[in-house]
């Protein structure tokens, strides 16, 4: 399914159970809107590229909701951003907003190469170079004009960008500063995920994965499962699958399979994943790793196992592999991991699932929590923040699940139904 219908589609199902505040159906024209951005923004940038020459990038900026407060959103630097992708990706943002009831709403943006009128040896030439072997003067370059051009829509109280594919914290530190110049100011508060010296907040690297680590412990406390060993499996090891695996694994958990691109591996005795980190950094993969077996991603999500945790692609469990699923709870740090049907056949099965749009909500928490920070001038320790996030986390889990057992529906219905419900007030209150 095209990833923006998807979104749709999980708003969809959940109309059926959205009330307005006094009882009555979500007004057609509410539901409208969600349809599209309330703003979309997009040009083209020409810059000098590290081969003497120029080139032409696409840049987009969509807002898609901004009732709950300033649209909130990363940018992504890779060759194949489009605007129907960041389009989808602030619906996304939105969803996920409303469901943790933080005081934003979604946005999205990102770059690309332009490739109409090149030859085929050029467009490979720029899918290859962007953005992971352009030089930091080049990079630099780009971000600075991209944020010339946005400036006008973005701000602390308009939209706050933060990182995403192929962006960090220096492409953070470069859009505050290029906007502080525009503003006449130093504004640490435009951006999140930020150096920490610059007004970045602690935990946010570990942000996604340990909401995701919060609400599969709230998860377990429901469902009251005391396994031996709590086993988990992990697809996917990239940031958020590589940490959220640690913290399992320092909680006591057993890690019994662990994959990337490459590959994958298993050892039902369990495996240390900070040895596997440690051997991908230096092999490149985590296949090959020492006392495993390898295992191929589709067998991997198919282990028995207490938790499974798909932290890569889109679309990895559908209604092909869903019958074949052994987990007793899916976390899923990925966004959109699995597909309407395969989530229907999951709950039929028993199988707990917890949606993306709540399961990797703790970066956009901490990101919130930063922004409060730059605003009011604070400095909250990391103590501080992981409680503050872990407060967030388990209070919406828990209103996720009053919904999925009020209306007997699966958590992914029940997390649209409580977002849309949010979504719902915000817009006939406003008018």
């Amino acid at each position: 399914m095209d990833p923006r219908k998807l979104i749709l589609a999980g708003f969809e199902r959940a109309l059926p159970y959205i009330k307005t505040p006094d009882g009555k159906p979500m007004p057609d024209w509410i539901f409208m809107k969600l349809q599209e951005p309330e703003r979309l923004l997009e040009g083209r940038i020409v810059i000098p590229i590290d081969d003497g020459t120029n080139a032409t990038f696409l840049y987009y900026r969509s807002q898609h909701n901004t009732w709950c407060g300033p649209a909130k959103g990363g940018i992504r630097y890779h060759p194949d951003v489009n605007q129907e992708e960041v389009i989808f990706l602030s619906m996304g943002m939105t969803a996920k907003t409303a469901v943790i009831g933080l005081p934003f709403g979604g946005g999205k943006g990102g770059i690309a190469p332009r490739y109409n009128n090149l030859t085929p040896e050029r467009t490979t030439f720029l899918r290859d170079y962007f953005p992971k072997k352009m030089s930091a003067l080049v990079s630099e370059r780009l971000t600075r004009e991209y944020t010339e051009k946005i400036a006008p829509i973005i701000g602390p109280e308009k939209d706050i960008p933060a990182p995403d594919v192929y962006t960090n914290a220096q492409v953070m530190a470069w859009i505050m500063d290029e906007y502080s110049k525009i503003v006449g100011y130093t504004c640490p508060a435009v951006v999140t995920g930020k150096p920490i010296v610059l007004g970045g907040s602690l935990g946010r690297h570990e942000a996604t994965a340990r909401g995701t680590f919060f609400v599969t412990m709230a998860a377990l406390n429901h469902l009251g499962i005391d396994d031996e060993d709590h086993s988990v499996v992990v697809q996917g090891y990239g940031n958020a699958g590589c940490i959220a695996a640690k913290l399992f694994y320092d909680a006591g958990f057993k890690i019994i399979g662990i994959s990337d691109s490459k590959g994958g591996i298993y050892n039902l005795k369990g495996l240390n994943p900070h040895k596997v980190e440690l051997h991908k950094i230096k092999s490149g993969s985590v296949i090959n790793y020492p006392d495993s077996d390898l295992i191929d991603n589709e067998e991997l999500l198919e282990l028995r196992c207490s938790i499974l945790l798909p932290a890569a692609l889109e679309n990895v469990i559908t209604k092909d592999n869903a019958p074949r699923i052994k987990a007793k709870i899916i976390a899923e740090p990925a966004n959109g991991p699995t597909t309407i049907e395969a989530d229907d056949i999951l709950y039929e099965r028993g199988i707990f699932r917890i949606p993306d749009i709540l399961a990797n909500a703790g970066g956009v928490t901490v990101s919130y929590f930063e922004w409060v920070q730059n605003m009011e001038r604070l400095d909250w320790t990391e103590d501080e923040v992981n409680a503050r996030l872990k407060n967030k986390l388990v209070n919406a889990f828990n209103r996720v699940l009053t919904e999925s057992v009020a209306n007997k529906v699966s958590m992914g219905v029940a997390a649209y139904i409580h977002a849309g419900k949010r979504l719902t007030a915000a817009g006939m209150l406003r008018g």
